[in-house]
């Protein structure tokens, strides 16, 4: 099966891979002094390959042609000059579709490491080390270390599907580097512990069989889904728009799957989410009918307003046009620093709108700054409903579904979990409303995860106000019952914003009476 073909649950709304930029400041001299320094060092190591191909220098320059001249440099830096080799063969195995992902597993030594790895290792003889560093990751693992390389069709989510992969074999990942071509392949690489021999040729074979029960798994799931396709037409039936009456005006906005234009339908103004032809699968299909399956279920103030769907010639949908865009673009791209008075009502429409789906049974399960939309008239709306699901009834809902830097640490560690996985989320858009950061700048969307798994939380700044820091860390509580429900919160925070208005128009009368006796 082809594994391009795949789209995982994983970090939904966030771009694929994107390949690295060229290092800035670099020419073409020093393109070539790098590439010969790296076919010099796999000389001087006596690389098999280099040393007997005939086109080895050729095949060599041609593989970094792939990629931006920061890779060469990444890789000389974090890795054994050998792995170059290893990408690329795993990239010229990759190009048979029967062969996707292709993968390499290999056992790290101390030599390997970087100093902070190395003070964590404990050598265990002929070279090889443990790790025992619970700071790291939950719990306590001891065993080997691995280094493991995927190739294949690079894609939306696929970092997350791989992570789960090696979650599912029992895998901890420690540290993880992605790589894009620019011809559409991507090289995921992965520090992993957790595989308790020091054996590759076993781990080697339980990654297969991981791989094949997936494709098992994903073949179930498509006969399931086909048996859908009914019920599917039917409900998208009730809110079949003609497309020809859907004027489409300008491009604003792209996703992993589709393009967002601003437009009109019947002289109101609309925002139309039109997919890509070549992201379009029959899962795609799927997950387009239960997004409109629960936004034809909707309506609230604080909701995203759901217009129609058409499904021919393309699958659409529209819904109303939120002008002033996304509380994302207001705080990072505009570089707005909010004053707590907007901040708490930014926070209650949020809380307003999510205790409306939760008493609808809707579990968001990717609530983020960039899923919350802003009209002209200042209301904020939560909107994006992609991943949303109505909540299974057993508590089982598809794990690693949102997007890392956001995510609860129940759905990172494939627990069982329910609607407090949306305030756990609803606590780290608290803190990105307070600070204007991005929330984990510093890490990976997988560090952040592993950091998220292991306790980490974003600090909360002096400048904070004490009752909304509370707040924060009340919602992003590790345990999911002892997270505040929406409606709590909901009356939190009107309690709070009427606090701070009264506040606020005592300091203007004060100042007021302080410029009258001035005056005087």
């Amino acid at each position: 099966m082809d594994w391009s073909m795949l789209e995982g649950e994983g970090e939904s709304s966030s771009p694929p891979c994107q390949a690295q930029q060229p290092l800035q400041g670099l020419g073409a001299a020093d393109t070539v002094r790098i590439r010969d320094e790296i076919y010099a060092r796999l000389l001087e190591i006596k690389n098999e390959e280099a040393m007997c191909n005939p086109n080895f220098r050729y095949e060599l320059d041609a593989h970094l042609n792939r990629f931006p001249l920061s890779y060469a440099m990444d890789v000389m830096g974090i890795d054994r000059i050998e792995d170059i080799v290893v990408h690329k063969g795993l990239l010229a195995k990759a190009k048979d579709s029967n062969k996707r992902p292709s993968f390499n597993a290999r056992l790290l030594k101390v030599e390997d490491l970087n100093p902070d790895e190395r003070k964590d290792a404990e050598l265990i003889g002929n070279g090889k080390f443990a790790v025992d560093n619970p700071s790291r990751r939950s719990g306590t693992s001891f065993g080997p270390v691995h280094k493991i390389t995927f190739s294949t069709r690079d894609r939306p989510k696929l970092l997350s599907q791989l992570s789960t992969l090696l979650s599912d074999v029992g895998l901890n990942i420690q540290e993880a580097h992605v790589f894009s071509t620019n011809d559409g392949f991507s090289l995921d690489v992965f520090s992993v512990d957790g595989w308790f021999t020091e054996s590759t040729d076993e781990l080697s074979k339980e990654l297969q069989l991981a791989i094949d029960k997936t494709e098992e798994s994903l073949s179930r799931s498509s006969r399931l889904e086909l048996g859908r396709d009914l019920a599917i037409q039917t409900y998208l039936a009730d809110w079949e728009i003609d497309m020809q009456l859907v004027e489409k005006g300008e491009k604003i906005g792209s996703g992993s799957c589709g393009d967002l234009y601003h437009g009109l339908y019947q002289g109101q103004e609309v925002a139309i989410k039109i997919l890509k032809f070549e992201h379009l699968t029959h899962s795609v299909e799927v997950e387009f009918a239960d997004e409109v399956n629960i936004l034809r279920n909707i309506e609230h103030r604080n909701v995203v307003c759901f217009i129609g769907a058409c499904t021919k010639p393309r699958l659409c949908l529209v819904t109303e046009y939120m002008s002033s865009g996304s509380v994302y673009d207001f705080l990072h791209k505009n570089q707005n620093l909010l004053e707590l008075p907007m901040l708490l009502k930014i926070a209650l429409d949020v809380c307003k709108g999510m205790e409306y789906l939760h008493e609808k049974g809707i579990i968001h399960r990717d609530l983020k700054t960039a899923n919350l939309l802003m009209h002209k008239n200042g209301v904020v709306k939560v909107a994006d409903f992609g991943v949303a699901r109505f909540q299974n009834h057993e508590g089982i809902m598809t794990a690693e579904t949102g997007t890392y830097r956001w995510m609860a640490p129940e759905v990172i560690n494939h627990q069982p979990y329910d609607e407090r996985a949306d305030v756990f989320s609803f606590a780290i858009v608290l803190w990105e409303l307070a600070t204007s950061k991005v929330p984990y700048d510093t890490m990976t969307p997988v560090q952040a995860a592993i950091g998220v798994r292991q306790g980490l939380r974003p600090s909360v700044p002096e400048y904070v106000h004490p009752r909304l820091g509370d707040l924060m860390q009340r919602c992003w509580k590790a345990i999911p019952s002892e997270r505040p429900p929406f409606s709590k919160l909901t009356s939190e925070f009107e309690d709070f914003l009427q606090q701070v208005t009264v506040e606020k128009q005592q300091q203007i009368n004060k100042r007021t009476l302080r410029q009258k006796k001035r005056r005087k």
